[in-house]
């Protein structure tokens, strides 16, 4: 499921900064109650940023002698401002909850308490309380967020945070496990791993590159592949015995000085022989192959052209012999999605670092080959991606380059859960400030939707133009240099993704080409901070206002971005008697509600979807998984359910789309969804960075894929340009007419249709 705004932002932003707070209970308090002595302007034990945002404050506060003030105006630096301790998660416990009081003052986009859990893995569980949405200015209130305790998780990252604009306090917050303070939760001590004693590499890998050859490019094509390939097969890697990334630099120089493809293969073939004998299987695996959906691509390893005699047969003897124990570097989730538990994101390398650089391409690659269950549906030959990326991410000449090219490389995956957040000044178009305008491409154009600030009007571009040219360039010219950096499933998100941002350049005036009705404009207006834009507008396309509502006495209407799941109940029985429901899931749910919900709207037992997962002792292989089941529960809604979906519906949208479809009288109106389905696995990237994959391969019930596919709606309507200038909802309408019928006049289906 795509994480909320911020969430790898702040993942990324707080890892090298967190200051380690002291542990005792008094001296933990009084940290947490901003009782402490300050820091210069930061509360003692705090760490955050911008810096100059953040101060303690001793007049207006809840309880005590202070709290902590953090305040931003349209030119503060990063469009959020985060207060951040951290912690280690040397406790045991089932979940952990941050409470405290918070006050606010004009705040334009929100503020919160947020708290995010670590591993080798960053972000396992995080929340930032975006989708209470508390703005403006209220008085002091007790909030509390609350995660479940993961098994790998190492560090605990929490504090405060505003995004956009405004002022907020905080004060007397406490951190509880299963109820209690965290100083009295049961302490553990975990296992020395190789990561904990091997350190050859920690301040670099030493190797410098600044070009390649053709020779050198092929072997360290084969390099990749061997080293992935024995990651996940070779007995002593799987258990552990090996710093696998710092093995790569150990043998990197080596592979990089081969002369020939001769002078490679007997460098890997003694490097491998080095790590010990493989112990002889007494009960060698034999993969089931009845439940697989995708099989290993592995017949690269009996080609001797490639890898020789001596390595083939070495290869070929691994994988016959490979572990069934537990994986070192990966295990799998209950639900089936693996979890890359012991890689590591190297926050503090300086770039560049050519060893580093190639660990990137490495890990992510052998991550897809051996892990990724989408493998089968890529647009390229992973091989050849491997190749072309080889000097492109080993010869990227600094971290903004090195970014780039990873960016690249995960977009290789079309899949809109992959992507990297990195700064607006690196992922073009590149800048601080944009138009305060909400973009979006309808008819394939780039059609102002509406304004992201009160001030946008100013800037002469009205709703409905159709932005043509950006100082001179074309749109379209824009969008296909740009592409490759916006990871996306099909093109319609990759659009919208794009449509985000289309704007943003440097603080100074821009030319547009406008076409307004069938009038051609040029206009000069002025980009503003990003602080200033509320990117939350547009960010969906449901109705304002109330999650539930009747637009008539024959139509419910029920959105999903603020569902509640504890209310589904009430929403079927105030819906009672309407000769349909809309189910609006233009948008990401704020709450899990596919049983909750869906169990409301089924009469038997249904199946509506099939997943694929991989297997540990067999990597590359995916096998089909159970399937969950929606069970009929009272009261349940027996009217026909319109369900409203386009680009935004991404992940658990869809899940949820795909589960409310199976039930009677069903149908899906709309457009083709963001197509990423399934749980994410995060992935850990070299530079204090982490991208996504979809981890399960999602299936409709009949076995027909929704990767890249969508949700493919019953009866497809998009939003024209004519009725974004009239202020229309042309989707919404038309689900009204579904359940009304064609007979109504189009203008009593319009004024429905308004919020």
């Amino acid at each position: 499921m795509r994480p909320l705004f911020l969430i790898l932002t702040l993942a990324m932003a707080t890892v090298s900064r967190g200051a380690q707070a002291p542990v005792s209970g008094p001296a933990l308090a009084s940290v947490l109650r901003f009782e402490a002595d300050r820091n210069g302007t930061m509360p003692r034990g705090w760490s955050g940023g911008p810096t100059e945002t953040i101060a303690l404050d001793g007049e207006i506060i809840h309880s005590g002698r202070g709290a902590v003030r953090i305040e931003r105006g349209t030119a503060s630096a990063n469009g959020f401002s985060s207060l951040t301790l951290v912690l280690p998660i040397d406790f045991t416990g089932n979940r952990i909850e941050l409470r405290g009081f918070l006050k606010t003052e004009n705040v334009s986009d929100f503020t919160g308490l947020w708290m995010r859990e670590d591993g080798n893995v960053p972000s396992l569980a995080f929340d930032n309380m975006q989708n209470r949405q508390v703005k403006g200015t209220n008085d002091w209130t007790q909030y509390s967020i609350v995660l479940p305790l993961h098994a790998q998780a190492r560090q605990l990252f929490f504090g405060v945070l505003i995004a956009g604009t405004g002022k907020a306090w905080a004060d007397d917050l406490e951190l509880l496990v299963d109820g209690k303070p965290i100083w009295d939760a049961p302490k553990i001590v975990r296992a020395t791993t190789v990561l904990d004693t091997d350190h050859e590499f920690d301040s670099g890998s030493r190797v410098v590159l600044s070009e390649l050859t053709k020779v050198q490019i092929d072997n360290l094509a084969l390099l990749g592949k061997v080293w992935g390939f024995l990651k996940y097969h070779h007995q002593g890697v799987v258990a552990g015995k090996y710093h696998w990334d710092y093995e790569l630099f150990r043998v990197l120089p080596r592979v990089v000085e081969a002369k020939d493809r001769a002078d490679a293969t007997a460098v890997l073939f003694g490097w491998i022989r080095g790590l010990g004998p493989v112990p002889s299987c007494t009960a060698c695996i034999t993969p089931a192959v009845d439940s697989a959906h995708l099989l290993p691509d592995l017949k690269w390893i009996s080609d001797d052209s490639l890898l020789g005699r001596d390595l083939g047969e070495l290869m070929r003897t691994i994988h016959r012999q490979r572990s069934r124990a537990t994986q070192f570097y990966v295990s799998m989730a209950n639900v089936g999605n693996p979890v890359f538990q012991n890689e590591s994101a190297y926050p503090a390398i300086r770039f560049p670092d050519a060893g580093y650089q190639l660990l990137t391409l490495y890990r992510f690659w052998n991550i897809v080959q051996y892990w990724y269950p989408n493998r089968n549906i890529l647009d390229e030959d992973w091989d050849k991606v491997l190749a072309d990326f080889i000097p492109r991410l080993a010869l990227a000449r600094d971290r903004d380059a090195y970014q780039l090219e990873a960016l690249a490389l995960i977009g290789k995956i079309t899949d809109t859960h992959a992507n990297l957040n990195v700064p607006p000044t690196v992922r073009p178009p590149a800048g601080v400030c944009q138009l305060p305008v909400v973009t979006r491409f309808v008819e394939d154009r780039a059609v102002v939707t509406g304004y992201s600030t009160g001030i946008a009007a100013a800037t002469g571009v009205r709703v409905g133009d159709v932005i043509e040219e950006l100082d001179g360039t074309p749109v379209s010219t824009l969008i296909e240099r740009w592409a490759p950096y916006f990871p996306a499933s099909n093109r319609q998100v990759q659009l919208h993704d794009m449509s985000r941002v289309l704007t943003r350049g440097a603080c100074a005036p821009v030319r547009l080409r406008i076409r307004r009705e069938t009038e051609a404009l040029d206009i000069t207006t002025a980009r503003v901070p990003q602080a200033s834009v509320d990117f939350n507008v547009g960010r969906t396309h449901d109705l304002r206002g109330e999650t539930f509502r009747l637009l008539s006495e024959d139509v419910a209407y029920l959105k999903l971005s603020s569902v509640k799941a504890a209310e589904a109940p009430s929403y079927v029985n105030r819906a009672a008697g309407t000769r349909g429901l809309i189910v609006d899931i233009r948008n990401y749910p704020s709450e899990f509600v596919v049983f909750a919900l869906g169990s409301l709207f089924v009469d038997k037992p249904t199946e509506f979807v099939q997943f694929t997962a991989g297997v540990l002792d067999n990597p590359g292989a995916f096998t089909w998984k159970s399937p969950p089941i929606l069970q009929p529960q009272a009261p349940r809604y027996g009217g026909k359910i319109v369900i409203l979906v386009d680009e935004t519906s991404l992940s658990q949208a869809e899940y949820t789309a795909m589960a409310f479809r199976s039930a009677p009288n069903a149908i899906v109106v709309g457009s083709t969804t963001a197509g990423a389905d399934g749980n994410v696995s995060p992935i850990p990237i070299p530079g204090g960075l982490s991208t996504l994959i979809s981890g399960l391969g999602v299936f409709h019930a009949d076995k027909r894929p929704t990767q890249r596919v969508g949700i493919v709606p019953d009866v497809e309507v998009r939003p024209t340009i004519a009725g974004v200038r009239a202020g229309r909802d042309e989707v919404l309408e038309e689900a009204i007419r579904q359940i009304l019928g064609r007979e109504v006049p189009a203008d009593r289906i319009q004024q429905l249709a308004r919020p």
